[in-house]
């Protein structure tokens, strides 16, 4: 009898997977750091001090940061390095018009087929963005008023929307903190739980109206106020938040 062949994989491929989970987890983590406001827009990202946090090679965070420059979150500059970007008003105005647009659509369509178990899914998130709040959880807030809306398109079962708002998701908050909000995050809350109840009633109307009020509320009170971070605290595995 024939011996068994053991069936491994050649080490360049095990290399090259290696690499591409390194580059992902760094793509994830300063993602995460932008949308829950812990990595402010204007901050320098150095290759050097991300290698030593994620103990790899600066080769892996150049490609990391190339990826976070096309999806439009990372300024490359030459002789400069690589920056959180800042984004222009006119941008952040025509990111929410975008915004405005795609989710008033996917409200329309969710008050037709949303279903009961959704709708309680909604209220559970709502109740976890409350606990936040009072207990003044910022980052965890954040995230919990952001993900709302990806929430609701994902029970759409449309994978490419999700994905299309998500993208406009992380743009949307590293504008809020370029352009710092007066919008109370309680206020926020509020707004998403009148949304759930027009949903609730299916009244479409409403809950496109309000979504809409809801991102107008938003835009309207972005000022500009930048800050700046410690990349090395930020990108710590301590550093971020437990999330539910």
């Amino acid at each position: 009898m024939a011996d068994a062949v053991q069936e491994t994989r050649p080490p360049a491929a095990a290399a090259d997977g290696a690499e591409t989970s390194s580059t992902r987890r760094i793509v994830d983590a300063i993602t995460a750091a932008i949308v829950e406001r812990r990595l402010q827009p204007g901050t320098k990202l150095v290759e050097q001090q991300i290698a030593d946090v994620f103990n790899v090679s600066r080769t892996l965070v150049r490609q990391a940061l190339n990826q976070l420059s096309r999806d439009r979150l990372v300024t490359l500059e030459p002789a400069r390095g690589a920056f959180v970007a800042q984004p222009s008003v006119e941008e952040a105005r025509q990111v929410f018009e975008a915004r405005k647009l795609i989710e008033g659509a996917m409200i329309r369509q969710l008050c037709a087929r949303i279903t009961p178990v959704q709708i309680a899914e909604l209220r559970a998130h709502l109740q976890a963005e409350q606990d936040a709040i009072e207990r003044t959880d910022v980052p965890g807030r954040t995230w919990l008023l952001s993900d709302f809306h990806l929430v609701l398109a994902r029970m759409l079962g449309n994978e490419v929307l999700a994905q299309l708002l998500a993208d406009l998701l992380s743009r949307s908050s590293l504008i809020s903190l370029m352009y710092q909000s007066s919008h109370s995050a309680e206020h926020s809350r509020e707004e998403h739980v009148a949304i759930v109840d027009a949903l609730e009633r299916r009244d479409a109307r409403a809950a496109v109206r309000l979504t809409e009020a809801h991102l107008g509320n938003v835009e309207r009170n972005l000022r500009l106020h930048p800050r700046m971070s410690d990349l090395q605290a930020v990108l710590r595995p301590h550093a971020a938040p437990l999330r539910p």
